[in-house]
């Protein structure tokens, strides 16, 4: 599990992570769609303080998540949000992100890393030591997939899994892979 947030989506200094992005309203009381950025269900279900970015602007602005439900087979919750009560006020915020602070963490198992952790990790083939790219995204189709920029400023796709990515070594910035033949080149 992760947050599938690319932090230069907003600064990379920002104190703030995405977690995903209004879509369209739901209904006539207020809800929104919002498609996520996070697989951790709490993000849009557990009430509490998060903030919104509204399209054009670059100030987030504070609202409480009133509460949330997950829309089964669409891949999208609905949430109810603070002080938006009628669905032209949902509407007005079509194409808002919402956040949480970064250091808001939930704990994670082993072999789970959040995304921002990811970006920017030096990736080395493991059976030459030799530098391959850094990480600059992870995509997800099916299973999650690493973007690495490689040093002629080409991008590769390799496939997070732990049979390639056997290393995530996050204290020496660095992941190891076992790439099959012809994924780099």
């Amino acid at each position: 599990m992760n947050d599938r947030t690319n932090p230069t989506a907003l600064n990379m200094a920002s104190p703030f992570l995405e977690i995903g992005k209004i879509v369209t309203a739901q209904g006539m009381k207020g809800e929104v769609r919002v498609y996520p950025d996070s697989d951790f269900p709490e993000r849009f279900e557990k009430p509490g303080k998060r903030w919104i970015l509204k399209p054009g602007t670059t100030e987030p602005q504070e609202i409480q998540l009133i509460k949330g439900r997950y829309l089964d087979g669409k891949g999208l919750y609905v949430v109810q949000l603070e002080g938006v009560n009628d669905r032209t006020q949902a509407e007005n915020l079509q194409g808002s992100k919402l956040l949480v602070m970064a250091n808001d963490r939930p704990n994670l198992e082993a072999g789970e890393f959040h995304v921002a952790d990811l970006i920017g990790l030096q990736v080395f083939d493991q059976s030459t030591q030799a530098f391959v790219g850094t990480v600059v995204n992870l995509l997800t189709a099916g299973h999650d997939l690493l973007e690495v920029k490689l040093e002629n400023e080409k991008t590769v796709l390799i496939p997070f899994v732990m049979a390639i990515v056997p290393i995530v070594d996050l204290e020496q910035k660095r992941i190891e892979i076992t790439p099959p033949i012809g994924l780099i080149e």
